[in-house]
């Protein structure tokens, strides 16, 4: 029958003197192998100083086959006559079967470990073993600093267990590390707690390690997709959203990144409905962990010809993300042709192992791809990368598109907003003329600033500020409309307030769709002003837009008080005119409130501000405006400014003469004759045949038709202005006279012989008005 326990007797000098059948059969010795051989040759390893001093412990046998045999053993020592030991009795009891717990420990999936006090493996379970790399006997008894490299990981490893140790409490933490046996670093969950006897004292530390590494890269891909929804599309600007998507890949997610873009993206043409063969595009960005991205085989703004194998053209042709690793033949084949493309850069690719393409593309239109490459980072480019790099560039694409569509309509509005505004103002002898508009960069997009200056009958002049609420295209066409519709109500020769009241039921009209419903953000304000060079008066009115500033020539300068009035569009509200009599070489500065006006702005001293920097001594008017521009105009504007600066001139009595005429058809004669004797003063004899007749018809016209007073005024500007006025208000037109009609041919031949002919009404009655041409000076 088995023994249920192995026992050995040494002497005192350790000699093997006794050997049970017990012994035997656990070490595969027989007696006569073991008795007289020294205990320490039956060793596999020395026993531990405690141990010894203790009589008891773990010691490490040599089976007779070779392998460690470790066992608990005890001693008893044999006392001799003096009482001292003779020798030592040693009983192992035999390895008992594995309990169910034991069983439970060393097949949990989780790493277990259990330590002594003094940071020494007790014992191991199979997959810490796996982790370390060597099985447990090998571990059993060491430090452990000396079974793991000398890193920052280990130095806090050994810290906890220390800590563990002195203090009998639990501590759990996290930590990214890696160890012997994996070939790279994971994520790993620790506990580590006190194990104590029934006494209640330290005897040991045993660890629970969880590796945690798909959890830990599920929270990075989620880290890293949140940075992009936070990260990516801060501004409206292409160019720098791709950057956004490299800075958010390089390093963590790649080690060099590059977004190449269909050449239609960055222009203003119209998507690609179909990629063929031939694949173009252009690089936007790229980054690398490198310094100065010495990778790159494309310079920024550089177009390319992708061919079909390349990773980015199966890409945009599949439209999900395509993965390359090395040995794959393209993948190959894509390496060598960059290398060919960039020889000097071939030492940087250098390990390049991973390669994952990924198309950008934003409600069904695809805009170019991404590309990331691994070569430092150890892991290749997974499934699980795959997704992560499609809902990224899923985000980063409706960026970019919509940093596109921006572009597209900020270009399509500047340039509607730049075809409406004037060009090149007429030459004006009523004033001196500079303007300045400058579109805000706000992503609100641009804004319905406008003006105009516009000729007048008679040497005046029409000055007009205006601006449409809203930005973009919208605000853009109805500045247009109502540009247009200035125009036409200015031809008609309108004052102010009357020419602001029809403009608001035009508004009006334009606010309301067809179902009748209001559109309560379309809106505008405008300033419309007269100037007469020969009254020197100027008479004005505001819909809801600031009052303009005017600077006399003793340098002092003030705004114009007067009524804002209600904006356009409100409707049924009157608007107030104002008139001024100004000096000749006054400069009046209208303008639209995003000069004056901020968020973070008191108005009352960016106004002050204005008139300040409108008194600064500038070499010309144009001077002028980029004075007052750098002076008041906020740092970043958020809305549109447009300026308009004119300095007012006077028309003297030597270059107008007026006449009253008796409402008596004999009296024609004579004022033809007075006209006549008049151009012959100011040496303009050869219109003296054109005026006569144009003199003969409109008095003639004015004496049988209209009704007294009769007046004949004469001008001599940049052309030769005509006007008959009378009291009545009924205009005259044009038509077409038969043949055996005695009359009606009067302003025929008048608009056959001048450059252009109308009437205006006036407070008195109306003003019959005709332009020659006169050559230049």
């Amino acid at each position: 029958m088995e023994q249920a326990s192995a026992t050995a007797v040494i002497n005192a000098r350790g000699i093997v003197t006794g050997w049970s059948e017990g012994a035997r059969t656990l070490t595969g010795y027989p007696a006569e192998e073991a008795v007289g051989r020294s205990v320490g040759a039956l060793l596999a390893e020395p026993p531990s100083t405690p141990a010894v001093a203790a009589l008891t412990g773990t010691l490490v046998l040599r089976h007779r086959d070779g392998t460690p045999l470790p066992l608990t053993v005890r001693a008893c020592a044999v006392l001799g006559a003096d009482g001292a030991p003779d020798g030592y009795v040693i009983t192992a009891d035999p390895p008992l079967a594995p309990t169910l717990a034991e069983r439970a420990f060393q097949q949990a999936s989780m790493s277990l470990s259990v330590f002594d006090t003094e940071q020494r493996y007790l014992r191991l379970n199979d997959v810490a073993c796996r982790v370390m790399g060597v099985p447990e006997d090998v571990l059993i008894g060491r430090y452990f600093p000396e079974s793991v490299e000398d890193a920052e990981h280990s130095r806090g490893f050994l810290r906890n267990l220390r800590l563990v140790a002195e203090t009998g409490r639990p501590v759990r933490y996290d930590s990214w590390a890696g160890a012997p046996a994996l070939n790279r670093e994971h994520a790993w969950s620790i506990e580590m707690w006190p194990v104590k006897d029934a006494a209640g004292e330290l005897g040991g530390v045993a660890l629970a390690a969880f590796d945690s590494t798909e959890q830990y890269l599920a929270r990075q891909r989620l880290a890293l997709l949140n940075e992009a929804a936070a990260g990516i599309g801060t501004t409206l600007d292409v160019v720098r959203t791709a950057e956004e998507l490299v800075e958010l890949l390089v390093p963590r997610y790649a080690d060099f990144a590059s977004v190449d873009l269909l050449e239609w993206v960055l222009g203003a043409d119209e998507p690609q409905m179909d990629l063929d063969d031939r694949i173009v595009l252009r690089r936007v960005a790229h980054g690398s962990a490198t310094e100065g991205t010495p990778e790159a085989a494309m310079h920024l703004s550089e177009a390319d010809v992708y061919p079909p194998f390349s990773p980015p053209a199966r890409a945009l042709r599949s439209g999900r993300a395509v993965l390359s690793q090395a040995g794959e033949p393209d993948f190959v084949r894509w390496v060598a042709e960059r290398n060919a493309r960039s020889p000097a850069a071939r030492a940087y690719r250098k390990g390049v192992h991973s390669m994952i393409a990924v198309p950008l593309r934003a409600r069904g239109t695809t805009l170019g791809v991404a590309v990331g490459v691994r070569m430092a980072h150890p892991d290749d480019y997974v499934a699980d990368d795959a997704v992560l790099a499609e809902e990224v560039a899923s985000r980063a694409a409706v960026c970019i598109d919509n940093a596109r569509r921006f572009a597209r309509e900020r270009s399509t509005a500047l340039a509607l907003q730049h075809s409406l505004l004037p060009r090149d103002l007429p030459g004006q002898a009523a004033v001196e003329v500079a303007h300045r508009y400058l579109p805000c960069g706000s992503l609100a997009g641009i804004g319905g600033d406008w003006f105009d200056v516009i000729p007048l009958s008679g040497s005046r002049v029409a000055l007009v500020v205006g601006d449409v609420v809203g930005h973009g295209i919208a605000s853009s066409a109805t500045m247009g409309r109502l540009c247009t519709a200035v125009r036409t109500l200015a031809d008609v020769d309108l004052p102010p307030d009357e020419l602001l009241t029809h403009l608001d039921d035009l508004v009006t009209h334009l606010a309301t769709d067809d179902t009748g419903d209001e559109v309560a953000e379309l809106g505008a304000t405008c300033l419309y002003a007269v100037y007469d060079p020969v009254s020197r008066r100027l008479t004005m009115a505001a819909a809801g837009h600031p009052p303009p500033a005017v600077v006399l020539p003793d340098g002092t300068a003030s705004l114009v008080p007067m009524a804002a009035g209600p904006p356009l569009g409100v409707g049924g509200l009157p608007f107030e005119a104002v008139e001024l009599e100004l000096p000749e070489g006054a400069v009046v500065a209208l303008y639209t409130d995003g000069l004056i006006e901020d968020r973070d702005r008191d108005i009352d001293h960016a106004t002050a501000e204005l008139c300040r920097a409108l008194t600064a001594s500038a070499a010309s008017l144009d001077a002028l405006c980029d004075s007052v521009l750098k002076a008041v105009m906020p740092e970043e504007p958020s809305d549109d400014v447009a300026l308009l600066l004119v300095r007012t001139r006077a028309l003297g009595a030597d270059r107008v003469a007026t006449w009253d005429i008796e409402p008596d058809p004999a009296h024609v004669a004579r004022a033809r004759q007075a006209a006549t004797e008049q151009l012959t003063a100011w040496g303009l004899d050869e219109e003296s045949f054109v005026t006569e007749l144009v003199v003969s018809e409109l008095v003639t016209n004015a004496i049988r038709y209209g009704e007294p007073p009769v007046q004949l005024r004469l001008i001599r500007d940049r052309a030769l202005i005509c006007e008959v006025s009378d009291g009545s208000s009924t205009s005259p037109h044009l038509r077409r006279a038969h043949a055996y009609d005695e009359g009606g041919r009067g302003l025929l031949l008048v608009a056959q012989l001048t450059q252009r002919w109308g009437s205006r009404q006036t407070d008195g009655g109306k003003t019959i008005w005709a332009e020659q041409p006169l050559p230049p000076d």
